[in-house]
């Protein structure tokens, strides 16, 4: 968290003001992003548990459809491979997403707080105004 304070010391205000719109836009991004990655990769261990995908289990792994013709869904390498995604998902959707919102009001809160700071250095323009 001491990018703005760099950015604003080093480079001055504006440089801070372009470190906080990137910040802002691209945490926007990821935050929906992993949020709705998480969700889809747990709904799809739900949708493929209650049989949603049962057709296409039968076909590709055919030792788990019991001699009445029933698919053990649970016991295929699909599920499986759901219950890993669902593993990563979970942590997306509940934690990654919502904590690069603190990240974006952290950033913003510490530019604020050391923003005379900023203006005392060369009037704002930072120090490297004084080799330009």
């Amino acid at each position: 968290m001491f990018a703005p304070i760099v950015a604003g010391v080093v480079f001055g205000t504006k440089s801070v003001t372009g470190l906080l719109a990137g910040g802002i836009a691209s945490g926007v991004q990821m935050a929906v992003s992993a949020s709705n990655t998480g969700g889809a990769w747990d709904n799809a261990k739900k949708y493929i548990g209650k049989g949603g995908l049962n057709d296409l289990i039968a076909r590709v792994e055919p030792d788990v459809v019991n001699e009445l013709g029933d698919v053990k869904q649970k016991k295929s390498q699909i599920y499986k491979a759901a219950v890993t995604g669902d593993t990563v998902g979970d942590p997306l959707k509940d934690t990654s997403g919502p904590a690069l919102n603190i990240l974006m009001k952290l950033m913003a809160i510490i530019s604020v707080v050391f923003a005379d700071v900023f203006l005392a250095v060369n009037k704002g323009d930072g120090l490297i105004a004084s080799w330009l």
